[in-house]
């Protein structure tokens, strides 16, 4: 093959591939007549306080409108997988578009997102639940949230401090580590 018709099947591949990781052209942005964030946010009994509380998680519509643009669809089995990372932490709003249809959208900070058509009770109809995930809108959500993440590991490591099981010099060091982790090198 030459340089051009390797280049050439490159390109093809790679438009190929954005379209099938395309936001979801049921749900345009640009067609959203109203959003309301009716839950800013929820816990589940999936929720970890050591790793994240969902009182330090609120979905705004800003977060809405983000995912709308970067969802990507994914199975209802690779959604419910074990391997999936959850926090037990969540927020719902409904959406209205210019057409008159409505979905109610949960949004889960580490990107995963459920959508189910609504009623004007916001009700479900007969149209199946979608599941997707984000990963810029995880990105974007765990950048904003590193203060959480420092005040769950303060309270973690208050709790071990507490129980005699770390000293408060080294829960310190603990969590000064933590917090370089987290911001990368």
């Amino acid at each position: 093959m030459t340089r051009i018709g390797m280049l050439l099947a490159a390109l093809v591949a790679t438009a190929a591939g954005a379209l099938a990781h395309a936001a979801d052209k049921r749900y345009p942005l640009d067609s959203v007549k109203k959003i309301e964030v009716v839950e800013p946010s929820n816990r589940s009994v999936w929720e970890n306080k050591d790793l994240l509380d969902c009182s330090d998680v609120v979905l705004t519509e800003d977060d809405v409108r983000y995912a709308l643009r970067h969802i990507r669809r994914v199975t209802e089995k690779a959604f419910f997988s074990e391997k999936t990372e959850r926090t037990g932490c969540s927020g719902g709003a409904s959406v209205t578009f210019s057409n008159g249809k409505i979905i109610v959208i949960g949004v889960e900070p580490t990107g995963r997102i459920n959508i189910f058509e609504a009623d004007a009770k916001l009700e479900p109809t007969g149209a199946p639940e979608s599941y997707y995930e984000c990963g810029p809108c995880r990105t974007r959500k765990m950048i904003l949230l590193q203060d959480a993440f420092d005040r769950a590991d303060e309270r973690r490591l208050k709790k071990l401090v507490a129980q005699g099981r770390v000293s408060s010099a080294e829960a310190e060091l603990l969590l000064q580590k933590a917090r370089s982790a987290r911001k990368g090198p």
